[in-house]
C-alpha cells in the first residue's frame, strides 16, 4: 500500500538488536536481516498504520519460517504483540507514506545538486538518462496520470455516512465511523451485515459491539476476538428478537439505497 520499497539500514547486519535477534532464534545474522526483511515487507504491504489485525505471533512465526521470530523482535522493540494483533512501533517515521515521501525528495535533490556541480553532464545529458534519474515514485505518478488529449473525469462528491442502524446510539455510530476514517477503512453496507453478523454471534446488540470496536481501536472485530472483559464493561445489550431483526436490517438496506437514489437525482438536477 505504501509503495514498492522499504527503507534498511546498510549496516543492519552489524546491529546489536539484530545480534540479539539472531542469538534468540539460533541463526545467523544474515538468517536474522532475512527475517527482519519479510516482516517488513509484510507490514509495508497490508498496513497503513503499522498495525496488523487479526495476526499473532505464531501466524507471524509460520509465516517467516522460523519459530519465535517474533518474540525476539518483541524483545528488543522492534515488535508489539497483543492477544489478536501486532503492531511496529515509529512504523510512521521509518516506512509510512510521509517517510517515503522525504526519502523520495532526499534523493531527487541529491541527484540535482549532482547534476548542478557538472553543468556539463547536465547540459549533455540525453532524455533518456535524464529519465532514469527521476525516482520510481515520480514515475508511478506519471504512469498513472491521464494522457494528453483525454479529458480527465469530474471528481465525483463523497458519498455521506450511511445513518446509524436501528439501536445504534448516535454517539456509538459517530464514534464509530470517526475510527473507519481514522483507519482510511470504508464505511458500506457488506462492513455493516458483517458487524451485524458478528454481533449476533457474539450475543450482543450491534451497538454494545460497536462500542467494543471503537474501546479497542481496531480496525476489525470478530465475535471470537471478544474478551470477558469486554462483556463487562460494555455488557451484551438486549439483542432483537429474530423476526424484529431482520426487519430492521431490511428497512436499513431499502433506507440506504433510497438515500443514494437521492443523492443521484440531487446531482442529475444541478
Amino acid at each position: 500500500m505504501a509503495g514498492d520499497w522499504i527503507k534498511m539500514r546498510a549496516d543492519l547486519q552489524t546491529h546489536p538488536k539484530v545480534v540479539r535477534i539472531a542469538s534468540a532464534i539460533g541463526a545467523d545474522r544474515l538468517r536474522a536481516v532475512g527475517g527482519l526483511h519479510a516482516v517488513w515487507c509484510l507490514f509495508d504491504a497490508h498496513s497503513i498504520d503499522g498495525s496488523l489485525d487479526g495476526y499473532t505471533a505464531e501466524a507471524l512465526d509460520s509465516l517467516i519460517g522460523c519459530p519465535g521470530f517474533a518474540h525476539a523482535m518483541a524483545a528488543v522493540g522492534w515488535l508489539q504483540v497483543s492477544d489478536c494483533s501486532l503492531s511496529l512501533p515509529r512504523f510512521d517515521e521509518h516506512n509510512g507514506r510521509s517517510a517515503k515521501r522525504r526519502a523520495t525528495e532526499t534523493e531527487r535533490k541529491r541527484e540535482a545538486r549532482k547534476a548542478a556541480d557538472d553543468p556539463h553532464d547536465a547540459r549533455d545529458m540525453s532524455a533518456s538518462h535524464a529519465d532514469g534519474m527521476r525516482t520510481r515514485e515520480e514515475k508511478r505518478r506519471e504512469d498513472i496520470s491521464t494522457p494528453v488529449g483525454v479529458e480527465k473525469a469530474p471528481r465525483q462528491k463523497r458519498a455521506p455516512p450511511p445513518p446509524a442502524p436501528p439501536g445504534v446510539a448516535d454517539q456509538t455510530w459517530a464514534d464509530w465511523l470517526d475510527l473507519r476514517r481514522k483507519k482510511r477503512a470504508p464505511v458500506t453496507a457488506t462492513v455493516i451485515d458483517a458487524a451485524t453478523s458478528e454481533a449476533s454471534k457474539a450475543g450482543m446488540t450491534l451497538d454494545a459491539f460497536l462500542r467494543v470496536w471503537c474501546f479497542r481501536g481496531s480496525q476489525g472485530l470478530q465475535a471470537d476476538w471478544i474478551k470477558p472483559e469486554d462483556r463487562a464493561r460494555f455488557g451484551h445489550g438486549q439483542p432483537l428478537a429474530k423476526g424484529a431483526a431482520i426487519e430492521a436490517h431490511n428497512n436499513a438496506v431499502a433506507q440506504r439505497y433510497l438515500d443514494q437514489f437521492d443523492q443521484q437525482q440531487q446531482e442529475i438536477d444541478a
